[in-house]
């Protein structure tokens, strides 16, 4: 088998579909069971050609996965992961793909809880895959956790990520405008649909991804607004929500803060952009 031939010849198709080249040894190295960083270790390499018994088989499986992806179907579907922070979740057709823009949000929101006397309670609303929710359950052991999420696609991912990593965490299925009557908390984290529904997607997201958990209205603020009404309704005074938007809709978040929440802050995500929010509920 000529790997290095094969997978040149990966590159340069997914190259030409507009794709990094990345994802070829991604690829390769999913079909050989290994990380991609596996893939670059000869010993680790030679280990899995090893354990091929159908040369021919393995070459036809990534020429298949190779015209998918130039065919925009997200690398994360056809390897059936997704890196998030410390965590290798299982994902697929259905739910969002966790994005590393999210992991700023979870490390401030960690930080926040470490000041907290325990236990803390957590609730992620929109949950999808599980990111954020299993993140902090498990990076901050004082917490106890729930995740709530509509989509009945999207919770069959939640549960086996939740099965594999933390079995403590709650999960509900609902819409956030009305789930856990009664309930309050300390946390609230949330990554609602925000994405303005005439606004043109990349052909891997929009093609792909669930529009469900994508497109927020109008203007974007439509389901937001439903996350801050819900937050507002969960969280104790004094309670922290964590909320992320695009990078326009700061200015427009705030506003829709104002009525229940105080110190309300702006903060960026890894690339620098302005992409989620930080309040506080108030006394009244």
């Amino acid at each position: 088998m000529q790997i290095k031939a094969l997978i040149s010849d990966g590159k340069a198709q997914i190259e030409a579909a507009g794709y990094s080249s990345v994802d070829a040894e991604i690829l390769f190295a999913h079909l050989l069971g290994l990380t991609r960083m596996e893939l670059h270790n000869p010993i680790a390499l030679e280990r899995a050609l090893a354990e091929v018994s159908d040369e021919s088989a393995i070459v036809e499986s990534y020429s298949e996965l190779i015209k998918r992806r130039c065919n925009h179907e997200p690398v994360q579907y056809l390897t059936g992961t997704a890196g998030f922070r410390n965590l290798n979740l299982v994902v697929g057709p259905g739910v969002l793909v966790p994005r590393p823009e999210t992991e700023g949000l979870v490390e401030e929101v960690l930080k926040h809880i470490a000041n907290l006397p325990g236990p803390v309670s957590v609730i992620d609303l929109g949950a999808g895959s599980g990111a954020m929710a299993i993140s902090i359950a498990t990076e901050a052991p004082n917490t106890h956790v729930i995740a709530v999420e509509k989509s009945a696609d999207a919770i069959e991912w939640l549960k086996q990520n939740v099965a594999f990593y933390d079995e403590s965490i709650r999960i509900v299925q609902g819409d956030v405008s009305d789930v856990l009557d009664g309930v309050k908390c300390d946390v609230v984290v949330a990554n609602p649909p925000y994405v303005p529904d005439s606004q043109p997607l990349p052909k891997d997201v929009a093609n792909f991804e669930p529009a469900i958990a994508l497109f927020g209205g109008s203007d974007g603020l439509e389901l937001p607004k439903r996350f801050i009404d819900a937050a507002a309704r969960l969280l104790k005074a004094g309670g922290l929500l964590a909320i992320e938007h695009t990078e326009t809709q700061g200015e427009a978040i705030a506003k829709l803060l104002s009525n229940d929440f105080v110190q309300i802050a702006l903060h960026q995500d890894l690339t620098g952009r302005p992409r989620w929010t930080s309040s506080i509920r108030s006394n009244s």
